[in-house]
């Protein structure tokens, strides 16, 4: 299994590029149509085009409201915090992309700083099924995803100072770091990098898919633990080989037959319900009604409603929407812009 994820806000920038590579003429074993998870955060967010990306059959899931840039905010965050941005951040995605299917049960934090105790247990309340923000070190073999049951499989890393230290009901979609190597059988170590963008060393389309098809190798002749490849689009976007490149290797790895690139969403149903490849193309959980999505977006002109709101004072920004423009720019104590503030 193979999961791409997107962090960020999905609006007139990335929308090309998410087309290019889910575009769906590229189908998994089973017939069904490659997918991905989006992370979204809310601002300059155009819900149509979340609307869209849901209705092809991706996964989308919450990166907060505010994506504040102090590491320390969400670190040390407190509970009201974490409810706010998350559950605030999935209120937004619910209204305003028309999700009602209550499909966003993921959460990834901001900076990958994860929040400790008080970010699962919000979670937990808030029936979120799984955290996607803690990192693996690059190990002798990959880790797959695990419940927060038990004790973490491995040491608390990269920018996640605040790991979990009481059980909780939560999947961790772990992010195991990536083996950035040019030449793995003969480089000295480097560090590993856990989003593809912070591997630094990668400056050519060549080295990103040398990166590629090496830590797919050191995935699938393991353990076979997912491969998690996640990206901020505009690091996709600065160099037209990267993209190419990640689209040649997802055409090469689907020859294969018994690769699959699946939301995080499958993982966790298949982890919950293992079936072996020669079953696997009637695997109902992946087969359901998305499975190959054709059709017209569902609105082609919606809203662009310029709001504002106290919090934000100054600026007027716009909300792309196929549902009715709200009186306020929803922000974190107002997440549904009917003017309400939430007290904390």
């Amino acid at each position: 299994m193979i999961t791409i994820t997107f962090n960020g806000a999905v609006n007139v920038d990335n929308i090309d590029l998410y087309d290019q590579i889910f575009n769906g003429n590229r189908h998994n074993p089973n017939g069904c149509q490659v997918r991905g998870t989006f992370f979204v955060s809310h601002k300059y967010t155009n819900y149509a085009a979340v609307q869209e990306l849901h209705r092809k059959g991706h996964e989308i899931a919450v990166f907060s409201i505010t994506h504040k840039d102090d590491p320390q905010y969400w670190s040390s965050g407190s509970y009201d915090d974490w409810l706010a941005e998350m559950a605030g951040g999935r209120l937004i995605l619910e209204r305003f992309a028309n999700l009602t299917d209550a499909s966003i049960i993921g959460v990834r934090a901001p900076y990958l700083r994860v929040g400790g105790n008080k970010q699962f247990e919000m979670m937990a309340d808030q029936y979120f099924v799984y955290d996607a923000s803690i990192t693996a070190p690059l190990g002798r073999v990959p880790i797959w995803p695990y419940t927060l049951y038990f004790r973490m499989p491995h040491k608390c890393n990269g920018n996640a100072h605040n790991c979990p230290s009481r059980s909780h009901p939560v999947w961790e979609m772990v992010m195991n770091e990536l083996d950035r190597r040019d030449d793995p059988t003969f480089d000295e170590s480097l560090p590993g990098c856990h989003v593809v963008d912070s591997c630094s060393n990668i400056q050519t389309g060549e080295q990103f898919g040398r990166l590629l098809r090496h830590n797919f190798n050191r995935h699938y002749n393991t353990n076979r633990a997912p491969l998690g490849l996640h990206f901020h689009a505009s690091w996709l976007k600065s160099k037209k080989e990267f993209r190419d490149e990640l689209i040649k290797f997802i055409e090469e790895m689907l020859e294969k037959n018994d690769v699959y690139f699946v939301s995080l969403l499958q993982v966790i149903q298949w982890m919950q319900n293992p079936t072996e490849l020669s079953s696997l193309r009637d695997f109902q959980e992946w087969k359901q009604e998305k499975c190959d999505v054709k059709g017209q977006p569902y609105c082609s002109l919606p809203n662009a409603c310029p709001l504002t709101t106290r919090e934000l004072p100054g600026e007027t920004l716009r909300l792309f929407t196929c549902t009715e423009c709200p009186n306020n720019y929803p922000w974190i104590l107002d997440p549904t812009g009917e003017g309400f503030n939430f007290k904390k």
